[in-house]
C-alpha cells in the first residue's frame, strides 16, 4: 500500500484507519438512484462522494470492486411504507408504463455521470433483477423469526434486534406512532416492510409471486440482498447521503445483520452532507429541483461542477447558487488554463526533484486523512504557481493528482464547451442595442454576459465570445 488511509465512520462516529477485510482490496456499495425522475444535483453529490473514494483508494493501491444499485421498484414516496410507489407516480406523470421510465431515467443519470467524468461502478445491479434473492432473504428472516405478516405486507420486527437503529442512535422509546413511517397494524412503529402485498383493486407493472402472495420487495431489502450477492455478508464500505442514515440504512443493518447469524454488515459507513440550494427544494418529488442539464444550459460545464464538490469536505454541508457557481467556474477555468499551457513542455521520463516529491507528498497527506480533496487541490495550485519547479514536473503531479480529481486534463482541450445558446442570444440582443445606440440597454446585455463567465469584444465582424 502507498500509505494509511483513513474515513470518518459514521457508525463509530470517528474517524478510522481504513483495514480491508481482504488485504489489498476494498468493496465498496453504494445507494444508486431511484429512476422515476431526473438525478438533480444534491444527488450528484453523493455519486462524487463514492466516485472520490473509489479513486483515492485505487491511488492507495488497492483493489477496488464497487457495487451500485439501480432503485426501479420499492420505493416509496415518503421513504417509509406509505405512499405510492415512486416508479408508480414516474408512470402516472410519463405516460409510459413503469419499465419505460426505468430505463428512461436510468440512461438520462448515465449520461450526467459521463458528464461528470464518474468512473462506471463495476457492478450496476437493478432490483428488478434480483428478485428471487431478495425473496430468499425474507424467507431466511422469517425462518429465524424476525418478521410477521399484517394486512400490507411481511414486515421485520425491529424489536427482535437489540441494536436497531445504531449507527443513527435512534431514541426509539421517544418516537411517536407515524413520526418515522407510517404506523398501520405495525406491531413497532419503526418496524418495516420486507415485502408489500399488491393492492387487489389494481394491476401494477412491477409485481411478482412469493411465498407470501402477490407483490412487491420493500426498498430496503434490494440493498442488502444485492450488497451481499455480490460483496458477501461482510464488506468494507457503504456510502450513502447524511439522510438515509435513520431509516434505510439503519433498516439495512438490522435485516443483513440478522439474515446473516449476526455477522457486520459494513465495516465503514461514509456519508456526504446535504447540499443546500436556499429557496430551492432539491426534491425530485416536488417538481423543483436542478439538474446538470439546468447547469450546462446556464452555460457551465459540468466539470465545473465537480470542482465545486471537491472543495468543500463531503462531511460539510455544500452551498449552492448561481453567484458561487460562477466563481467556482472561474477558478476550475483558471486551474485548466495553466495546466494546458502546460502540455508541450510534457516529459514521460521526468525524474521528480525533491520540492515537487514534498509536494506530492503533501498531496497523498490530504487525500489519506478523510478524503480532504479541497486541501489537496490548494497543494495542487500552489505547485501551479510555483516558480522552482520545471512545466515537466508540475505536469507530471498534477496528472498523478488528476487520478483522484477526476477532471481527465491529459484528454482535455483548451475550449471544452461550445458557447451556449443563451449566451450567444445575449450577444445578439447586445449588439442589436448597439445598433440602435441604446448604450445602457447594451451595457446591461454585457454585463449578464461577464456574470455567466463570458466577455463579448467587438472587432471587424461584429463580436467575439470568449471565456473569462
Amino acid at each position: 500500500m502507498n500509505g494509511k488511509v483513513y474515513f470518518s465512520n459514521s457508525l463509530s462516529r470517528e474517524k478510522e484507519e481504513f483495514i480491508a477485510l481482504e488485504a489489498g482490496k476494498a468493496g465498496i456499495y453504494s445507494c444508486g438512484p431511484t429512476v422515476y425522475h431526473d438525478a438533480h444535483i444534491g444527488n450528484m453529490r453523493h455519486v462524487l462522494l463514492a466516485d472520490t473514494t473509489k479513486r483515492v483508494l485505487r491511488v492507495a493501491g488497492y483493489d477496488v470492486k464497487h457495487v451500485m444499485n439501480i432503485t426501479d421498484v420499492g420505493h416509496l414516496v415518503g421513504d417509509g411504507d406509505d405512499g405510492e410507489d415512486k416508479m408508480e407516480v414516474g408512470k402516472a406523470r410519463e405516460g409510459m408504463d413503469a419499465w419505460g421510465v426505468a430505463k428512461k431515467y436510468e440512461e438520462s443519470f448515465f449520461v450526467d455521470t459521463k458528464r461528470l467524468n464518474v468512473i462506471r461502478p463495476d457492478v450496476v445491479c437493478h432490483a428488478t433483477g434480483h428478485i428471487p434473492e431478495q425473496i430468499a432473504m425474507i424467507k431466511t428472516l422469517e425462518e429465524k423469526g424476525f418478521t410477521y405478516i399484517n394486512s400490507d405486507g411481511v414486515y421485520f420486527d425491529t424489536s427482535k434486534y437489540s441494536d436497531y437503529g445504531k449507527m443513527a442512535k435512534l431514541d426509539i422509546e421517544g418516537l411517536e406512532a407515524g413520526s418515522r413511517v407510517g404506523f398501520n397494524d405495525k406491531k413497532n412503529k419503526t418496524d418495516f416492510a420486507l415485502w408489500k402485498f399488491s393492492p387487489k383493486d389494481e394491476k401494477r407493472d412491477m409485481e411478482w409471486d412469493s411465498p407470501w402472495g402477490m407483490g412487491f420487495p420493500g426498498w430496503h431489502i434490494e440493498c442488502s440482498a444485492m450488497a451481499m450477492k455480490y460483496l458477501g455478508d461482510s464488506f468494507d464500505i457503504h456510502t450513502g447521503g447524511m439522510d438515509l442514515i435513520p431509516v434505510h440504512h439503519s433498516n439495512e443493518i438490522a435485516q443483513s445483520e440478522c439474515a446473516s447469524g449476526c455477522k457486520p454488515f459494513v465495516k465503514y459507513w461514509l456519508h456526504n452532507e446535504f447540499l443546500n440550494t436556499g429557496d430551492i427544494k432539491m426534491s425530485k418529488s416536488s417538481g423543483e429541483f436542478l439538474t446538470i442539464q439546468s447547469l450546462i444550459d446556464a452555460g457551465y460545464d459540468p466539470l465545473a461542477f465537480r470542482y465545486l464538490c471537491l472543495n468543500t469536505h463531503y462531511r460539510k454541508p455544500l452551498n449552492f447558487s448561481w453567484e458561487i457557481m460562477q466563481n467556482i467556474a472561474k477558478i476550475y477555468q483558471k486551474m485548466k488554463t495553466k495546466i494546458l499551457a502546460l502540455k508541450e513542455n510534457s516529459d514521460d521520463n521526468i525524474t521528480l526533484s525533491d520540492l515537487a516529491m514534498k509536494y506530492d507528498a503533501d498531496f497523498k497527506s490530504a487525500i489519506y486523512n478523510d478524503m480532504n480533496i479541497s486541501l489537496a487541490l490548494t497543494t495542487s495550485n500552489l505547485i501551479l504557481n510555483d516558480k522552482i519547479l520545471s512545466d515537466a514536473e508540475k505536469y507530471s503531479l498534477i496528472l498523478s493528482h488528476d487520478l483522484v480529481y477526476g477532471f481527465d486534463f491529459e484528454n482535455m482541450d483548451l475550449e471544452v464547451l461550445e458557447i451556449p445558446k443563451n449566451i450567444i442570444e445575449l450577444a445578439e440582443k447586445r449588439k442589436a442595442a448597439k445598433d440602435n445606440k441604446e448604450w445602457e440597454s447594451s451595457d446591461k446585455y454585457r454585463d449578464q454576459i461577464l456574470k455567466l463567465g463570458y466577455i463579448v469584444k467587438d472587432n471587424k465582424d461584429g463580436y467575439e465570445i470568449i471565456k473569462e
